[in-house]
C-alpha cells in the first residue's frame, strides 16, 4: 500500500508506517515523524469463494485464517484443513493480502442455497469486532462444554507478573501505541507465544491458528493474557481452546463474566501490579 505523505518504516515494514505529524507542546508546534500502526484487509476464501474480509495488522495470516476459520465454526480442527495458499490473479501472480484455504472436504457451494450455512456467509469483520460474521444472537451462544479439569493451580504471584512480560514482548506496540496483544503463558509465568493486531481477537485467533498448524492444541494447561479489556467473544474463543484461565489489564464485560462462570474458566481483570480481580471459578489462584 502507498499513500501520500506516509512510508513504511525500517522499524517494521509490514507493520510500521510512518506519518508527518503536526506535534503541539503547550503553544509550541513542530513538524516530526511518527509511528502508526499498520491496518490492512485479509480477504479469506474457501475454494477460491470470497467468506470473509478480515481487517488486520499483516502478519501470521495463515495463522490468522486457521483461527478464525475455527472460532467461526467453518472448521472442527487442523485436519479439515489440506492447505493454505496465497491466491493468485488470472495471470497466476499472487493477489496481495488475499489467501485462499482449501478443506479436504469442499463444501458444495454452488449447488447450496443462499445463506444456508456457514460457507455462504459473506462478511466483513472490523478490527473491534471478534463476533461480527454472525446471522444471530442465537449464534454467539453457541454450544462449548465447560472445562472440567479441577487440577490447574496458578500462584498469585505468577498473574502478578503477567502484565511486565507481555508489554517486554510487544514490539510493535512499543514504537506504535497502537496496537493490542495477546499471549500464551505456561501456568508458572512462561512466555510461549505472543501475537499482536490492531484487533485483540485477531491476536487470539492468531494464537489458536499458530496451535492448529503446529499440532500444539488445545492450549489445556495455559493462561491466556489480552491487553485491554475482556469482552464475550474473547471468553469465546479461550473456551474453543479449552484454555482454563484468562487474565487482562482492564475490566471483563458482564457477558464475558456470565459466560467464564458458566464455562469453568477462571477470569481475572485489572491485574495490575500486585493486584488483580478473579471474577470467576477463583479456586484455581493459590
Amino acid at each position: 500500500m502507498a499513500l501520500s505523505g506516509y512510508w513504511r518504516s525500517s522499524l517494521d515494514p509490514e507493520r510500521v508506517m510512518s506519518v508527518n505529524v503536526t506535534h503541539w507542546q503547550e503553544q509550541a508546534r513542530q513538524q516530526r515523524a511518527e509511528a502508526l500502526t499498520v491496518e490492512e484487509p485479509l480477504e479469506v476464501r474457501l475454494a477460491h469463494r470470497s467468506l470473509a474480509v478480515i481487517m488486520r495488522t499483516p502478519g501470521h495470516d495463515r495463522e490468522l485464517a486457521m483461527g478464525f476459520l475455527f472460532s467461526e465454526g467453518v472448521i472442527a480442527g487442523a485436519a479439515d484443513v489440506l492447505r493454505i495458499e496465497e491466491e493468485s490473479d488470472t495471470d497466476g501472480l499472487p493477489l496481495p493480502n488475499v489467501v485462499n484455504v482449501v478443506l479436504r472436504e469442499q463444501p458444495a457451494l454452488e449447488d447450496a442455497p443462499p445463506q444456508t450455512t456457514a460457507f455462504e456467509r459473506h462478511f466483513a469483520v472490523s478490527s473491534s469486532c471478534g463476533l461480527c460474521g454472525k446471522n444471530s444472537i442465537s449464534d454467539l451462544l453457541i454450544s462449548v462444554p465447560p472445562l472440567d479439569d479441577d487440577t490447574i493451580r496458578i500462584d498469585a504471584a505468577v498473574l502478578y507478573e503477567l502484565p511486565a512480560r507481555l508489554r517486554q514482548a510487544q514490539s510493535v506496540f512499543a514504537h506504535t501505541g497502537g496496537l493490542h496483544a495477546a499471549a500464551l503463558f505456561t501456568l508458572d509465568g512462561g512466555l510461549l507465544l505472543m501475537r499482536e493486531d490492531v484487533g485483540r481477537h485477531n491476536a487470539v485467533d492468531k494464537l489458536s491458528g499458530h496451535g492448529l498448524l503446529q499440532d500444539a492444541f488445545p492450549y489445556t494447561r495455559h493462561i491466556l493474557m489480552v491487553s485491554g479489556r475482556t469482552s464475550f467473544e474473547i471468553i469465546q474463543k479461550a473456551l474453543l481452546a479449552r484454555i482454563p484461565c484468562v487474565a487482562a489489564i482492564s475490566a471483563p464485560s458482564s457477558m464475558a463474566v456470565e459466560l467464564a462462570e458458566r464455562g469453568g474458566l477462571t477470569l481475572v481483570g485489572f491485574l495490575r501490579g500486585p493486584s488483580m480481580n478473579v471474577y470467576t471459578h477463583p479456586e484455581r489462584i493459590t
